[in-house]
């Protein structure tokens, strides 16, 4: 299971992740922080609870690479904060640079709203896990995913966290 944030904005614009996402991190194989982390401290929380892949997002001073890679199941990933794409989650830009990283999945952030696209590769945004205003927008609401994958078939779970969680699901095989 793969976990899914991004857009964090601690301390600046929220003081914490939500407890609402507590459990999740507990039970992830992955933490996925598509940067916007803004303070070592989240980085080293998200580290108690496992193994974290995380990149620097446009509010990040922090040593961190601008793209990662990793692979799970069959299918390639890349990570992108999405940072220098305008406007600010330009599809056919964010598919692009999945092309030129030749990944089949590109996680990204940036825009603080949830998206779940599926065109020549699938792009996968978060949106905010605190709901932190971001500077071109965002939905407001705290929402961040959970990734199973087997082989080249993949579950996306968007949660956003309201008066509750609520859950939307995707399947695609890529």
């Amino acid at each position: 299971m793969i976990v899914v944030l991004s857009d964090t904005h601690i301390p600046e614009r929220a003081l914490r992740i939500p407890y609402e996402i507590e459990p999740f991190l507990k039970e992830a194989n992955l933490i996925v922080h598509a940067g916007d982390l803004t303070d070592k401290k989240v980085l080293d929380d998200l580290m108690s609870f496992g193994r974290v892949l995380v990149v620097r997002g446009n509010m990040d001073y922090l040593s961190l690479p601008r793209y990662e890679k990793f692979k799970a199941g069959d299918l390639k990933f890349g990570v992108f904060h999405g940072h220098g794409i305008y406007p600010r989650g330009d599809r056919r830009q964010l598919t692009d640079f999945a092309l030129d990283l030749d990944v089949d999945v590109l996680i990204t952030g940036h825009t603080h709203s949830p998206d779940v696209y599926k065109g020549e590769v699938l792009i996968l945004n978060p949106g905010s896990a605190t709901g932190a205003w971001g500077g071109g927008g965002g939905s407001g609401i705290p929402s961040f995913m959970v990734l199973k994958v087997e082989g080249n078939l993949i579950n996306v779970d968007l949660y956003e966290i309201r008066e509750k969680v609520s859950v939307k699901r995707f399947e695609f095989v890529l």
